[in-house]
């Protein structure tokens, strides 16, 4: 199976959850509780953290579980389902290190902003280009082929690049991991 088939069918699996979410969503409140709060939810909260409730129900392992999940149009009109479910034991069992590349990309600010613009409103170098804030072709070149590397973007042909599907609601949960 593919690395496409595989997201695809990852992405068809939810459906049932994603009515069930919606409708929730529908009465949820927007409180924000800190992550420390979390831990013993108060009946008061519990539609506030009901994603959280409904993986700790089928979460399997006493480790607990990890969960990705976002449905999401960027403004160039990419649509992204994507879901992706870890135990925490079978994560702390991989080298963590071994991420150290792909993270890597995300730590140079003009990369964080090339995919940005990608997501936004550019998909050309010559889009990239007239903004005038990436420097050079080579500079744009350099950045987007470590971000190519690590699988964050993908040559399309022609110059054109795009955040391939499967990557963008990752990055948005990275980047609102690291937001306080």
């Amino acid at each position: 199976m593919s690395e496409v088939d595989h997201y695809r069918e990852l992405a068809q699996r939810p459906v049932d959850l994603e009515q069930r979410l919606a409708a929730l969503e529908a009465t949820s409140t927007t409180q924000n509780l800190s992550i420390a709060e979390t831990s013993d939810v108060p009946e008061d909260h519990q539609e506030t953290f009901w994603v959280l409730e409904g993986l700790k129900q089928r979460a399997q392992s006493p480790s607990g579980s990890v969960l990705l999940t976002g449905a999401v149009q960027t403004p160039m009109g990419q649509h992204a389902h994507w879901h992706r479910q870890i135990t925490a034991q079978e994560l702390f069992d991989t080298d963590f290190g071994a991420r150290a590349d792909s993270l890597s990309a995300l730590g140079h600010p003009v990369q964080l902003r090339l995919l940005q613009r990608l997501l936004t409103d550019a998909c050309t170098i010559e889009d990239i280009r007239e903004s005038g804030d990436f420097g050079t072709n080579g500079q744009i070149y350099h950045h987007l082929r470590q971000l190519v590397a690590t699988g964050w973007v993908r040559l399309l042909g022609s110059s054109k690049y795009e955040v391939p599907p499967a990557r963008i609601v990752p990055l948005l949960t990275i980047l609102l991991g690291v937001d306080r």
